[in-house]
């Protein structure tokens, strides 16, 4: 885990959840999928990714983390970048 004290007093503040989140223990490409990846490859991907979410303790923060700096990539707080993007435009599919 990367010690975070070294960081300066704002960036500790702003970055520290991120100690906690469960995402740490795997490998970052559970939440990014390579440009190449297939629809279903990508579905399923994102699928273990948002389970991996759901249990953890600063989903909450991080979702708020990619909504509030307009995250373009990967999954965050269990969502999707196009469901972020859906939320804030207020967009719902099929309605």
């Amino acid at each position: 885990m990367p010690n975070l004290s070294l960081l300066p007093g704002p960036a500790h503040r702003h970055w520290a959840w991120q100690a906690d989140a469960l995402c740490q223990e795997v490998g970052s490409e559970q939440f990014y999928g390579p440009w190449h990846e297939r629809r279903k490859e990508r579905e399923q991907r994102d699928a273990q990714a948002k389970r991996l979410c759901s249990a953890c303790p600063v989903r909450e923060l991080c979702l708020r983390h990619a909504l509030r700096t307009r995250e373009p990539y990967g999954v965050w707080g269990g969502l999707t970048a196009r469901e972020r993007r859906n939320l804030r435009t207020g967009y719902r599919p099929g309605g």
